[in-house]
Parts: C-alpha cells; sequence; structure tokens
C-alpha cells in the first residue's frame, strides 16, 4: 500500500490544534511539506516546530482568519506566490455556536455561510490549478457528523455543514477527471480541547462530574470510548494518500460506529 506523501505539499486549515493539528502531523509522518493556516501566529509557531522533518520536509505557516473571507483570499494568493505548489488541502474551521435552527438570527448563517463555504471556495479556486499541473491533487473537508444524522441544538451548524457536503460532492464530480479527489471527513467524539470544553460545559450545567458526562458521551458509541486525535488525522492522511486514488465524493465518519445511519 503506497502512503508516501515524500515531495507532495500539503495546506491544512485550523491546525494549530484539535483535528487541523493532528492532521498535519499525520500527513508530515507520511513525508508532506506542511503549510499550516490559523489565526494566531504565536500558536503557528509552535505548531510547526513540532511537524516530523525526517524526510527533510520544509514546513511553513501564514495567517488568515476564517471570519474575513478577503483576508483568506490575500493570504492565499501571496503563499502560491511565494511558494508555487500545493498537492493537498484540508479545509478546517471552527463550527457556528449552538443554538435552534429557528431562533438563529439570519446574520448567523450569513457569517457561517461565508467562514465555511466561501471561504473553502476561495482556496478551492486558488490550488486547483497547481493541482491540475503537478497530476496529483486531494481535498478533504473536515466538516461534522451532522451531514448524515441533524445534531439537535445546533441548527446554524447543521445546514451549513449540510451545504459544504453538497459543494463539495459537486466539485468531486468537476475535479474528478483531472486526478482531483474531494472528499468530507466527518468527526465523532474525539479527545481535544473542544470536547473538553463541551464536557465540561455540561458538567457545570447538570451538576454532574466530568467522568460522568464522559460516560453520557460514550454510551451510544460502539466502540465505548472516546476517539483520539490521531486516529482522526490518520483517516484524514490516508484519504490523502496514493492508497486512496479512487476514493472520490464521499462522507467519511470517524466516529467509532456512533452514527445510526449508512
Amino acid at each position: 500500500m503506497n502512503l508516501d506523501l515524500t515531495g507532495k505539499y500539503a495546506i491544512v486549515c485550523g491546525s494549530t490544534q484539535g483535528l487541523g493539528f493532528a492532521s498535519a502531523i499525520e500527513l508530515a509522518l507520511l513525508g508532506a511539506n506542511i503549510t499550516l493556516v490559523a489565526r494566531n501566529e504565536e500558536k503557528l509557531k509552535q505548531a510547526v516546530t513540532k511537524l516530523d522533518t525526517s524526510k527533510q520536509q520544509k514546513h511553513n505557516y501564514f495567517i488568515a482568519d476564517f471570519q474575513f473571507p478577503l483576508q483568506v483570499k490575500t493570504a492565499i494568493e501571496k503563499h502560491l506566490a511565494q511558494h508555487p505548489s500545493v498537492n493537498i488541502l484540508v479545509n478546517n474551521t471552527g463550527g457556528p455556536k449552538g443554538g435552534t435552527a429557528l431562533d438563529a438570527a439570519t446574520d448567523e448563517y450569513l457569517q457561517a455561510f461565508s467562514s465555511h463555504l466561501i471561504c473553502n471556495q476561495i482556496l478551492v479556486q486558488a490550488v486547483v490549478p497547481f493541482m491540475r499541473a503537478s497530476g496529483y491533487g486531494r481535498i478533504i473537508n473536515i466538516i461534522s457528523l451532522s451531514v448524515k444524522q441533524p445534531v439537535p441544538g445546533l441548527g446554524v451548524s447543521n445546514t451549513i455543514r449540510g451545504a459544504v457536503a453538497s459543494w463539495s460532492k459537486t466539485l468531486a464530480g468537476e475535479l474528478g477527471p483531472f486526478g482531483i479527489t474531494v472528499n468530507n471527513v466527518l468527526p465523532g467524539y474525539t479527545k481535544t480541547s473542544r470536547l473538553d470544553a463541551l464536557m465540561q460545559s455540561r458538567s457545570d450545567a447538570m451538576g454532574q462530574s466530568i467522568d460522568d458526562i464522559e460516560k453520557i458521551f460514550v454510551s451510544d458509541i460502539p466502540l465505548k470510548r472516546i476517539g483520539r486525535a490521531e486516529e482522526f488525522g490518520a483517516a484524514v492522511a490516508f484519504l490523502c494518500s496514493p492508497a486512496a486514488s479512487y476514493i472520490n465524493g464521499i462522507n467519511f465518519p470517524v466516529d467509532g460506529g456512533r452514527l445510526q445511519t449508512l
């Protein structure tokens, strides 16, 4: 099985922590040169030093805040002018706040659509010419299980993630003839600082211990445990590898079997 990404160039968004950082680590372990993207430069500087360089990779970063699409466009264009190679793009940014679909303000939908779909579109339009020229392209969107099964209390997120999934499926058909695959990876409960904060919030609200909250979380997971970030990152890295060259246009849950849908 060919998992070697030596000589490949990957841009990984939202990559100073959590699932984005885990994905960057695994891609680097397979030999890819990594460009990290986030809005906090100090965290970017720290994260880039933790990436594997055993295959003489050169890693870097650029700053972009996905609340501002024009900033993202300017940043990616500047980066590609200086580093005109990219084979892999991992789209990833924080989800909208919780709440019902009915109660959400229209501005919440507009901002989420802008931060997720519009920024993804900007990045894809910027990198696809380089992927086509190289004959190798992998686009991964880290989104949500909600594209298969809506999550109660996440009305805006459910809506926007669904839009991203449909956009991705459309792109998979358009870009496939050029050897570029487009896939979505859907995280379940995974041990990250975001999940820690969620469990703490539930603990405070319900007056139960963190251990009790975790038991509630894992009760509907067949594997009976929370996932590890590196397990999620490994799934992303596999889909970016030559071994996954015939996998295109899918929603790939990494959730321990939690989803009740096919």
